[in-house]
């Protein structure tokens, strides 16, 4: 008998839609050589799916015949003949993922493995007028897939990642407060028309968290995990078993206004306590190095392109020994740690993975800030450690989620998809 989901949990409502098991038993599979670091056999695909031999079989030929697995050769055992190897074809299918920032747009395409093939960026042009940053933006997914060595009918789609709030059924955006003049500007459907290809709009924070849970290729990290966006925003995503938390409108984890504290407690008597963006964000960190007298009093504030370049000079004096420069990072890395410590009490969750335009200018001293008030603070101490780590995706991780995005709709197997209704 073979093991698939079944919809008699709790607070289902809809029956199983029997035709599309299959389906979903073949994203089953695809997902367990995705993240079978080295490959696996057909032998031990049966015993990591629950489904019989023959099932696994007939799946993989399928897979094969669709080019997005390859035979890689034997690996002998111990008794019996050596078994062949199946791993995922990195030309069987790409994705384009574009993160669009208030500072900088960025563009990757990637191949099926989740590499990155060819990337691009520039700074973001006056957001005043959605419409000439949507044509710009087309032209240079264009570009983009044009300079790739690949064929062009092997691309699912192109992935959005944009700051919320966002209407993910619509594909709008929806006034996010750094871009101005973005009200429900129709970002999905332009992007649609102008490239012929399928496009999926999600939030920045959401794509990012995406992105590392398609990063886990097996390496035996946890399925329940915090990511911490650090860039002209602030954001959080969250994976629960294995699940990405969308939240009823898909614009979960906009966490700014969450209450910070420079200490691992607030004092009661006193105003210890600041929303997370007013104290984490460059340009208010580069703000109050302008107030300090740590740059100079000219020093342009007003975008969010002029901000990160003051935020990177506040930073450079900090690695260059200014006290008061790295006082300003220092402090905002105890108000980061309060965030985290927030967030990982409230989700028992046992991993937290930062990552952002900003993270790599501040990662050093926030590494050395964030794990000791965690280990000391978190309420689930004595039954389970909790990892902090910087992204290993590097600054362009909410661009590879958004491409992941693409990859993630087609590919990971989503038991919402056996029901009738509900």
């Amino acid at each position: 008998m073979e093991r698939s989901w079944s919809p008699g949990a709790r607070g289902s409502t809809g029956g199983t839609n029997l035709p599309r098991v299959a389906d979903f038993n073949e994203t089953v599979v695809l997902n367990a050589i995705r993240r079978a670091e080295g490959g696996c056999s057909r032998v031990e695909l049966t015993t990591e799916t629950g489904l019989s031999a023959q099932t696994v079989s007939n799946i993989c030929r399928r897979l094969i015949d669709q080019g997005y697995v390859l035979e890689t050769g034997k690996q002998p055992v111990a008794y019996g003949k050596p078994r062949t190897m199946l791993e995922l074809d990195p030309t069987g299918c790409y994705a384009v993922g574009v993160h669009i920032d208030p500072a900088v747009i960025t563009y990757v395409l990637l191949d099926f493995t989740g590499r990155v093939v060819v990337d691009a960026s520039h700074p973001t042009p006056d957001v005043r007028d959605p419409e000439s940053v949507l044509t710009l933006i087309s032209e240079h997914i264009e570009q983009l897939i044009e300079g790739a060595p690949i064929d062009r009918a092997r691309i699912l789609g192109v992935g959005i990642a944009s700051p919320g709030p966002v209407d993910v059924q619509k594909g709008l955006v929806l006034d996010p407060p750094h871009l101005p003049g973005w009200h429900q500007v129709p970002l999905r459907d332009h992007l649609r028309e102008a490239t012929g290809l399928p496009v999926l709009l999600d939030k920045d924070v959401i794509a990012g968290a995406v992105a590392e849970q398609w990063a886990d290729r097996g390496a035996g990290e946890s399925r329940n995990f915090v990511f911490l966006y650090l860039g002209t925003g602030i954001g959080m995503g969250f994976v629960i078993d294995d699940v990405v938390i969308r939240g009823m409108s898909s614009n979960a984890g906009d966490v700014g206004r969450m209450p910070v504290s420079s200490e691992e407690y607030g004092d009661r008597y006193t105003d210890r306590f600041h929303a997370f963006w007013q104290v984490g964000s460059p340009r208010e960190l580069a703000a109050q190095g302008v107030e300090l007298g740590v740059l100079p009093a000219d020093t342009d504030l007003d975008s969010p392109a002029a901000a990160n370049v003051a935020f990177a000079a506040l930073c450079e004096l900090a690695d260059d020994g200014d006290e008061h420069a790295g006082a300003i990072i220092d402090r905002a890395g105890r108000f980061a740690a309060s965030a985290v410590l927030t967030a990982t009490n409230m989700l028992d969750v046992d991993r937290v993975v930062i990552g952002g335009a900003m993270w790599e200018r501040v990662a050093e001293r926030y590494l050395q800030m964030i794990p000791p008030v965690i280990a000391a603070e978190s309420v689930s101490r004595d039954l389970h450690g909790i990892t902090i780590t910087g992204t290993q995706l590097g600054s362009d991780v909410a661009a590879i989620g958004a491409a992941c995005l693409v990859l993630d709709n087609k590919f990971s197997p989503k038991p919402s998809t056996l029901l009738l209704a509900g």
